[in-house]
């Protein structure tokens, strides 16, 4: 009995835990935070231009330029999600 509560315990730990790394997911997505738009202002336009030039024609691109895009694209998502709960 004493075995089985221990066990309990134990995955309800290693579940807060998971809950905690999905949470944190956003901040090891973001390694140089700023160089999309950087790459936007060198180009003069805006992340949000760039982003969708970016996507519309991801071969012009290199792989890490369609990845943040994507990451923009996914961010700004979450944002609109965020303020619209408030």
């Amino acid at each position: 009995m004493a075995r089985k509560k221990k066990e309990e315990k134990l995955m309800a730990t290693k579940k807060k835990k998971d809950k905690k790394k999905k949470k944190d997911w956003i901040g090891n997505a973001v390694d140089r935070p700023g160089a999309f738009t950087a790459k936007a202002k060198k180009k003069g336009i805006t992340s949000a231009q760039l982003q969708e030039n970016v996507l519309s024609n991801p071969d012009d691109y290199d792989e890490k330029t369609v990845k943040q895009a994507n990451l923009r694209k996914t961010l700004v998502g979450l944002n609109k999600k965020k303020k619209s709960k408030s």
